[in-house]
């Protein structure tokens, strides 16, 4: 099976899971997490170079407080439980987005975490809090424009690859699939210049019943996948209820 290299997921559906069977909210984000612990471990074991997790938009921050106090408080216990295992397993943490307006202890928590994973080989497990993929773009160009305005490069020697070692997944391999649970069949602003080539795939499960057979099916959806890059039409795939 043609196997991607690098995952990224949008985990929607933990709100609507919970409410369908009548409970908080924050139930939905605690199974959800688990789904989260599931994934990766699973990742993990088939060998994938990246994943990348989009845990908290800059959106998502309109949330109630405290809901997102249990997110954050949930982020906290997750890293702290999970680091021994990351690291035996040789998983590398990133954080992209932003982590200036998390609450000082997840920021403490997520940079020890860091710190502690740097020295992984094994797969890159990369969390997106606050971010946003227009802005990550936006940012991008600035910098671009600051080597110009410096001298440092021309305007006409700007290319794409100039603009793609400015975003944040620099370091990553090109993104070869993007899974969205939930139903929903969009983007939500997340990973806008690396999803050019990506297949889609989407599927009406919820985040917190999306489990390692799930993963499974839409690893084997992409691996039937014929992806030319533009040489013949690139067949994309879409999850199936």
């Amino acid at each position: 099976m043609n196997q991607p290299q690098h995952v990224a997921i949008i985990m929607d559906g933990n709100g609507r899971w919970a409410s369908g069977r009548g409970m908080p909210r924050y139930h939905g984000h605690r199974v959800g997490a688990e789904s989260a612990r599931e994934i990766v471990r699973t990742a993990g074991e088939l060998k994938l170079k990246a994943l990348t997790l989009y845990t908290l938009s800059g959106d998502n921050f309109k949330r109630s407080k405290r809901e997102l106090g249990f997110i954050f408080a949930l982020l906290d216990h997750y890293l702290l439980r999970e680091r021994q295992e990351l690291q035996k397993n040789g998983v590398c943490l990133r954080v992209i987005g932003s982590i200036e307006r998390l609450p000082p202890k997840t920021q403490s928590m997520l940079q020890e975490t860091e710190a502690y994973l740097q020295a992984g080989k094994g797969m890159v497990l990369s969390i997106a809090l606050d971010y946003h993929g227009r802005s990550e773009i936006s940012a991008a160009c600035q910098r671009v424009a600051e080597l110009v305005a410096t001298g440092a490069m021309q305007a006409n020697e700007i290319t794409d690859a100039t603009v793609a070692n400015q975003l944040q997944t620099v370091a990553l391999p090109e993104l070869d699939l993007l899974i969205r649970t939930g139903g929903e069949q969009r983007i939500s602003n997340f990973l806008l210049w690396q999803l050019a080539y990506a297949e889609l795939y989407f599927t009406p499960t919820l985040w917190p019943d999306f489990r390692a057979a799930d993963f499974l099916v839409a690893l084997e959806a992409f691996g039937k996948c014929e992806r030319r890059f533009g040489l013949e039409q690139v067949s994309m795939t879409t999850g199936s209820p």
